[in-house]
């Protein structure tokens, strides 16, 4: 009897599974019955080799693939922005025709197709010919495009978001990069404004100024020269031969050139340009373009705008030792992990007063220049205090204080010159430090 039981209790799991599957397909069966044709089968977008665009406008391109990129043949030669062209190439391949209007027009012009506003042509891998999408006018609601296939009668719907996407003029599909670089690999740039020059040096994940002085450089604003050259676009092409000036480029009031390795691709600046922004070209092309307005002020910064501003590297949680030289006397102070708890002691093992440390380390990063000067200030030949501070294990920085009336210089032992501080966070840090004593 419970074997008869168990038995029917498996049929009837069974059943419902079985019936559960035949739901499941069923509604999949009913979704695909639901979609609608594509415009063009079963086409892939890898299998697109070719490409003619005519815009609403009347101006054509001609693209090629080039390996894994694209390439704008005509009007011009040139690289073509290849998201774009890919984008297009994608929307094509799946391209659904939301209704058909009519399977025999007698009267094409109704729908804006005699002669079509936009015209795409593609040719795929293997075919001699192109196959071309017409596309016309707006329904009168709006959202949707007449549409037609060169080799078909018939008129159709397609969303009208892809007009967006299709429409697109010669400039819309080339690479509009004002330089072509490759950012991972960049090991320094070179600013130039007439006579001076600015050399910036990648070390590392850092970066430093090797000239007009050698010293640490802002990482953030070096990233942000670095960013706008290698993602800034043309605003448009003025001449593709560098005929027609004059542009100013005879003498360039600026020059960025980004070095990687033995590689160096340089960015003239011009003249203000006719109707906005300024001339430029890539040193290595023809072309002359316009860039906007901001850039050459962006990239164009002075020694002073890139050099790093707080007067330590270190931070209170990195600092390994610290030693602080007032006249003749010195206090030294060491981290050391004690019962699994990080504290400072002296020398000698005697604990210290882990919070003032931690205090004065915090304000002493806070200390930032507000401005360099290329000789050491006279104040600083007797220091006021020198603090030396031992982190990330094998890093070590000096930094002297000195005072002339209200104003207080510092100095790096590994930089030339001296800096004005901002007197209140100096002052706030040589107070931390004297209470440590």
């Amino acid at each position: 009897m419970r074997g008869l039981t168990s038995t029917i209790l498996l049929l009837v799991v069974l059943g419902g599974l079985v019936g559960y599957i035949y739901f499941v397909d069923s509604r999949q069966e009913g979704a695909d019955a639901d979609a609608k044709p594509r415009a063009f089968g079963t086409i892939t977008a890898d299998q697109i080799e070719e490409l003619e665009i005519r815009a609403a406008g009347g101006e054509a391109a001609r693209l090629q693939r080039a390996g894994q990129s694209w390439q704008l043949a005509e009007p011009v030669k040139a690289s073509a922005d290849s998201g774009a062209v890919d984008t297009l190439a994608t929307n094509l391949q799946s391209l659904e025709m939301q209704r058909v209007v009519e399977e025999n027009p007698s009267d094409l012009a109704q729908y804006g197709l005699n002669p079509a506003r936009i015209d795409i042509g593609f040719r795929l891998r293997d075919q001699k010919e192109l196959q071309h999408l017409l596309i016309g006018d707006k329904t009168p609601t709006g959202g949707d495009l007449y549409a037609k296939r060169a080799d078909r009668n018939q008129v159709f719907l397609v969303s009208s978001f892809i007009e967006s996407i299709f429409n697109k003029t010669p400039f819309d599909l080339r690479d509009k990069s004002v330089l072509e670089v490759d950012r991972e690999t960049v090991t320094g740039i070179e600013i130039s404004k007439g006579a001076a020059t600015v050399e910036l040096v990648r070390n590392g994940s850092d970066w430093r100024i090797g000239k007009p002085v050698a010293v640490r450089a802002d990482y953030g604003a070096v990233e942000g020269v670095l960013t706008r050259l290698t993602s800034t676009d043309m605003q448009k092409v003025v001449s593709e031969t560098g005929e027609g000036g004059p542009y100013g480029f005879e003498r360039p009031p600026l020059t960025a050139t980004v070095i990687s390795g033995s590689s160096r691709a340089t960015l003239v600046f011009g003249r203000a340009a006719d109707g906005g922004g300024y001339y430029a070209r890539d040193a290595s092309r023809p072309v002359v373009f316009t860039v906007e307005e901001a850039l050459p002020l962006e990239v164009g910064k002075d020694v002073t705008d890139l050099r790093r501003k707080d007067l330590f590297d270190s931070r209170s949680f990195s600092a390994r030792r610290l030693e602080i030289r007032r006249g003749t006397g010195t206090v030294e102070y060491e981290k050391a992990e004690v019962d699994g708890k990080e504290t400072w002691r002296t020398p000698a093992g005697q604990a210290a007063d882990t919070a003032k440390i931690e205090d004065a380390l915090t304000k002493l990063s806070n200390v930032r220049a507000e401005s360099f000067e290329a000789a050491v200030h006279p104040s600083l030949k007797t220091p006021t205090v020198t603090v030396t501070v031992r982190f990330d294990e094998d890093k070590t920085e000096t930094v002297s204080f000195g005072r002339a009336a209200s104003v207080v210089y510092a100095s790096r032992a590994d930089e030339p010159g001296s800096a004005v501080v901002l007197a209140s966070a100096a002052d706030d840090a040589i107070k931390a430090v004297d209470e440590l004593k």
